[in-house]
């Protein structure tokens, strides 16, 4: 009930899987960043490859275009397989993008905390499910002003919001990837609650 029907050969299904982790590894943060000129972002602030480490630069048309890049691999994996092979191999594509992106092998297996390309998949799964996602982050941001926190709350909801929608077959996926959002959190989540996370507009 909770997992899309498996209608193709294994085969198929395996290089779906291999050529979806294979886009989700491209560390679109350090290509961005060097192409600016702005030197190895593994060497600045967190050290993270994602967009957010990206701002700590100082350059927002850099993080912007690493938030797109980073958003767009997970959604044109799913895209792709979804058109070309149907939903399961859509869902497959979807959850191997996004362990590239955490896990890139280019990287040594160390790679981002996921948020952007979580949100690309989802939207590209269920745009409905995904705004829904993003509207949540935003609504949180508002309150609270902390970016790590939007994202466990929004990863934390989105079951919810896909059983509402009537889409039982991707709680499955879902709840794997919130759940490797927290686990991939766990620094911001003590941070969180010491009370000395970064809060958004915070020098």
């Amino acid at each position: 009930m909770f997992l899309p029907e498996i209608s193709n050969a294994l085969p198929l299904l395996g290089a779906v899987a291999i050529l979806s982790y294979l886009l989700g590894s491209i560390p679109f943060g350090l290509v961005i960043t060097r192409v600016f000129g702005l030197g190895d972002l593994r060497q600045i602030g967190s050290g993270n490859i994602g967009a957010t480490n990206v701002l700590r630069t100082g350059s927002k048309p850099a993080a912007l275009a690493t938030l797109l890049l980073d958003s767009g691999k997970g959604a044109i994996a799913v895209l792709l397989a979804r058109v070309l092979a149907g939903e399961d191999a859509a869902q497959l594509a979807g959850l191997m993008s996004f362990l590239g992106h955490l896990f890139p092998i280019w990287l040594g297996f160390k790679g981002g905390k996921g948020v952007a390309t979580y949100l690309g998949t989802l939207l590209a799964l269920s745009f409905f499910a995904g705004l829904a996602a993003c509207l949540t982050w935003l609504v949180v941001a508002a309150i609270f002003r902390i970016s790590s926190l939007s994202a466990l709350v929004a990863a934390l909801l989105v079951p919810l919001w896909l059983w509402l929608l009537g889409l039982p077959q991707m709680i499955a996926l879902a709840i794997c990837l919130g759940a490797l959002i927290w686990v991939r959190h766990a620094e911001n989540i003590k941070r969180i609650a010491a009370g000395t996370e970064s809060r958004i507009g915070k020098k």
